[in-house]
């Protein structure tokens, strides 16, 4: 029984992490006159619009079931939503440069938000069904929410630290980053993949243990 809530608690909020994550970007770019997503019904909190049948539902199952083969005590869930459609050339018509900042940045905002009101919740002892499951609700929605940040603040395209940073170095006059920038999204992913299943991966989310820590009062 245990099991069973714990996997349920950690799928709730991965899944409200992940839409959540993409629905900002959206609402941001709605904010700046793009009403791209809003057209489509992206905006809508229905999770079915949102769901990516590899990212919402395939990996982050073999990633768990990987994980407790391997012997894992504590799995956890990773995954991603469908990408919301956001027009970035009416955005930044509209705002500028910094809107396309604001908007890049609106996912991974809302990621450290919701940990952090998860944080203020979670010291309690639980001592029915109920209160368990919501303890572990809370507890996967801070490390969920702080890992997908991290992970999206990477500065390889297409991830959101890249958009931002190629947004604010154009506000700043720079355009040298953005050219770099096209030259190697092709390769983004792979690069990604390099980075995360090496040893380098411990560095690039040692931020989020520590975040997770001082979130948890640890």
């Amino acid at each position: 029984m245990t099991e069973i809530i714990n996997f349920s608690a950690m799928a709730l909020a991965l899944a409200i992490a992940v839409i959540g994550h993409e629905i900002m970007h959206g609402w941001v770019a709605k904010i700046f006159g793009d009403l791209t997503a809003t057209n489509e019904g992206r905006l809508s909190i229905n999770p079915i619009k949102h769901i990516d049948p590899v990212g919402t539902i395939i990996f982050p199952i073999f990633l768990y079931l990987s994980q407790k083969m391997a012997g894992v005590s504590s799995p956890i869930l990773f995954g991603w939503a469908k990408p919301v459609p956001v027009n970035m050339f009416v955005v930044i018509k509209n705002g500028g440069y910094l809107a396309g900042t604001a908007v890049s940045l609106a996912g991974v905002v809302y990621n450290f938000i919701l940990a952090f009101i998860a944080s203020l919740f979670i010291h309690f002892e639980p001592t029915d069904l109920i209160s368990v499951f919501t303890f572990y609700f809370l507890y996967y929605t801070i490390l969920i929410n702080i890992i997908l940040m991290v992970f999206n603040l990477i500065p390889i395209p297409p991830l959101d630290g890249a958009n931002a940073l190629r947004y604010t170095a154009n506000f700043l006059g720079n355009k040298s980053i953005g050219e770099f920038y096209d030259k190697i999204e092709r390769y983004g992913m792979i690069i990604l993949l390099v980075l995360l299943f090496t040893p380098i991966s411990s560095y690039i989310f040692a931020p989020s243990q520590r975040i997770i820590a001082w979130l948890l009062g640890n």
